[in-house]
């Protein structure tokens, strides 16, 4: 071989290593144009930018490459990089998934981030034993109820075709007397479309999402839980990182759950006013729903409290001292 194309080789591949790109796929349940989505894919963006185009994060929307119950296994297993998952749905895996999905304990914004710093370093430590590493978290809206008739209290709600999407929305079911109907979001639409069901419990941007304004017309603003999804990456490929894209990686974050907190606030009050645009009415609930339901909450607080044991006491002691 020419000496000098034996350098100019050796250079090219050492160049090659050096642009070497990681590839991560990153699956979410939800549509593109959702503002989880949006921010995701805006993290996606900045670490590109941030390292040089060295790491290249795909994102899957609407559960296009895995669904929303397959994506915590697929990070855990390494055959996805990175995910999102909604954290009450792993609740049947360990209480402290189940939290944020309690009724009336953390029902603003401010109270849910603080129910967050309490629980962060619980959660932290429980995905690290299955080899997965939290990015970042972000909040939905508060959760309300969705009804295709008007209703004044809990009774109204009994024997009604009621989606249940994780252990809290099903257990609602069972308090109040409804039909669980298990129903994800990407299948929304087509279930209320042919009756499948009647009535849920979500954000206004799901009801927005899924168009639930064609087939039910009143949602009842109760300001239940605020739920939240948490973008996980398998530890073992963030691992293989080295240190500048790791500080790129950590630092996209950290950006994107500041971002996707506030975000989250300003949709809350859009959303619900472009349901009433679409034909939704947008109800404040009764004192006796409000009632009711607050009594569904306090009958699952104590459910939680018993399954969680002394940790979920120590959580929620320390929330609310804060």
């Amino acid at each position: 071989m020419n000496h000098k194309f034996g350098i100019a080789l050796a250079g090219l591949t050492l160049g090659a290593a050096a642009f070497a790109q990681t590839k991560w796929d990153l699956p979410t349940a939800y549509p593109a144009t959702n503002y989880h989505t949006e921010n995701i894919t805006q993290f996606a963006k900045d670490v590109d930018a941030a390292t040089g185009g060295k790491v290249k994060i795909t994102v899957h929307a609407n559960a296009s490459l895995f669904k929303a119950p397959e994506i915590k296994r697929a990070v855990q297993s390494g055959q996805a990089q990175a995910g999102e998952i909604l954290l009450a749905n792993y609740a049947n895996e360990n209480p402290i998934y189940a939290l944020d999905g309690v009724p009336f304990l953390a029902t603003t914004y401010p109270e849910s981030r603080k129910l967050y710093d309490a629980s962060k370093p619980a959660m932290e430590k429980l995905l690290a034993a299955q080899g997965i590493k939290v990015l970042f978290v972000v909040p939905w809206a508060p959760q309300g109820i969705y009804s295709k008739k008007e209703i004044s209290s809990v009774a109204d709600l009994r024997g009604i075709k009621w989606r249940a999407y994780s252990p809290a929305t099903a257990k609602i079911a069972e308090l109040i007397g409804a039909q669980p109907v298990q129903i994800q979001q990407a299948e929304l639409s087509a279930a209320m479309a042919t009756g499948v069901i009647e009535s849920y419990m979500s954000s206004g941007s799901t009801g927005y999402d899924t168009k639930t304004y064609e087939h039910i017309k009143n949602f009842y603003d109760t300001q239940a839980w605020i739920p939240k999804n948490a973008i996980l990456v398998n530890a073992k490929a963030f691992d293989a990182l080295d240190a500048t894209a790791k500080a790129a990686v950590t630092k996209a974050a950290a950006d994107a759950e500041v971002r996707g907190w506030k975000v989250a606030q300003e949709k809350n009050e859009e959303y619900k006013r472009l349901l009433a645009e679409r034909g939704m009415k947008v109800h404040k609930p009764s004192p006796k729903l409000d009632a009711d339901m607050r009594q569904v909450g306090g009958i699952m607080q104590v459910d939680w409290l018993k399954a969680a044991g002394a940790d979920g006491a120590a959580i929620v002691d320390t929330y609310k001292k804060k």
